[in-house]
Order: C-alpha cells, then sequence, then structure tokens
C-alpha cells in the first residue's frame, strides 16, 4: 500500500508537467511559399519525422504568415550581416492554439544553417511578458539568458494575443537583444561566443519561433 501510495503521488505531481506539453501540428498546405527563403526545424522534431514543409512560411500583405507546427528557424540566406548592425521585426501573434505561451523573435549569426554544426543566436519572447536568449552551435543548445521578465514586452490577452516588436543591436562587439524599442538585455562578446556558441555575430538573421504558433510578421528590417 505504502508503494502504491508513493507512485500515486508521484504521477500526481507528473501530471501537470505532462499536460502542458503541446503536440506538434501539421499545417495545411505548409511549406515554403516564398521565393528565396528557406527554413529549418529543430532535431527533436525532425527525429520524430517532422519536416519544414509541416508549417507554412507565406507572403500576406507587406509581410508574413508564419504557421508554425513544429520549432524552428526561418531565413533567406541573402539577409546577411556583419560589423554593427541592427534587425528588427514586429510579430503579431493570433489567438493561441497551444495550452500555454510558446515564443518567437529573431536570430542572427547564422552560419553552416544547412549543416549539422550551424551556428545562430536568438532572443525571444512570450506572451507571458519575459523573454530568453540562447546560441545554437549543432546539437549543443546553451541558454545565454534564462527566461526573464520584462516590462517592455507586451503580454497576451484573453485570446493569447500579442503584438511585440523584436530584434537586436549589435554594435562595438557587444549584442544587445531589443524589445518595443528598449534594451532588455546587453551582452559581451565574452557571453555569446567561444566554445559551443558562436564565432561571431556575422551572418544570416531570421525568424525563430516555438511550435504551434500563429504570426504575422511586418516590418522585417535591417541597417
Amino acid at each position: 500500500m505504502t508503494r502504491w501510495l508513493a507512485s500515486f503521488a508521484l504521477l500526481a505531481t507528473l501530471a501537470p508537467a505532462l499536460t502542458a506539453q503541446d503536440a506538434d501540428r501539421s499545417v495545411k498546405d505548409g511549406g515554403i511559399k516564398v521565393a528565396g527563403w528557406q527554413g529549418r526545424v529543430d532535431r527533436r522534431p525532425l527525429s520524430q519525422g517532422k519536416t519544414i514543409t509541416d508549417s507554412k512560411f507565406a507572403a500576406e500583405g507587406r509581410g508574413y504568415r508564419v504557421s508554425v507546427g513544429p520549432a524552428g528557424i526561418f531565413y533567406n540566406p541573402a539577409n546577411a550581416l556583419s560589423g554593427d548592425y541592427e534587425v528588427m521585426g514586429t510579430f503579431k501573434e493570433h489567438k493561441m492554439a497551444a495550452s500555454h505561451p510558446h515564443s518567437y523573435g529573431i536570430f542572427i549569426g547564422g552560419q553552416g544553417l544547412e549543416s549539422q554544426s550551424e551556428t545562430l543566436m536568438y532572443c525571444i519572447v512570450y506572451g507571458t511578458g519575459t523573454y530568453a536568449i540562447k546560441t545554437f552551435r549543432g546539437e549543443k543548445v546553451t541558454t545565454v539568458v534564462n527566461t526573464t521578465a520584462h516590462p517592455a514586452i507586451r503580454k497576451a490577452d484573453a485570446n493569447g494575443e500579442a503584438t511585440n516588436t523584436v530584434g537586436w543591436r549589435v554594435k562595438g562587439g557587444q549584442a544587445s537583444c531589443v524589445v518595443n524599442n528598449q534594451v532588455v538585455k546587453t551582452l559581451e562578446k565574452g557571453e555569446f561566443t567561444g566554445a559551443d556558441k558562436l564565432a561571431s555575430t556575422d551572418g544570416v538573421w531570421g525568424i525563430r519561433a516555438s511550435h504551434i504558433v500563429e504570426l504575422s510578421v511586418t516590418g522585417l528590417m535591417k541597417h
């Protein structure tokens, strides 16, 4: 009886975490619909048989509609930057299809994006009014800034909808995540370069999105 009660207690503890996991969807008529753009899904959904055709990236007005199935990135290889630069995009998250907020934002420093040793760094925001910064180097994912609240980030409403402008400002060896025209975090070079991180902030930039989000992306610009 004691052993049964212990097992029951363990299951009760795990239940909220298990139910919080939303399954990846497959979007109807998926794939990249804009010339020059490409996409790549994360390794976990890829290992489960998901590909970029399970998401849909299409033109919408002067911007793009991004209907995400598995988590991944969307980019145009021609969009490469070096030295000092700024890159921004405005994201409107539509009615939430998930049981809890998921994330979206901009990545920079993309190199070898079609290889198995790709590098990139992204700043993402959540409908909870929080942000995070991570780097990818092949299979290695490094959390540079864990999920952190910031007043600059607009929280989602009752439908899970929110609009946030997210981007990066790279200058003098520093990289700053900027949300709604406010710097939410400035990183020194040593925080994002080195083993298992970026070689530099030079490279392709693009969109990073968690799974099952529905986004309109406008105002993508660099200077």
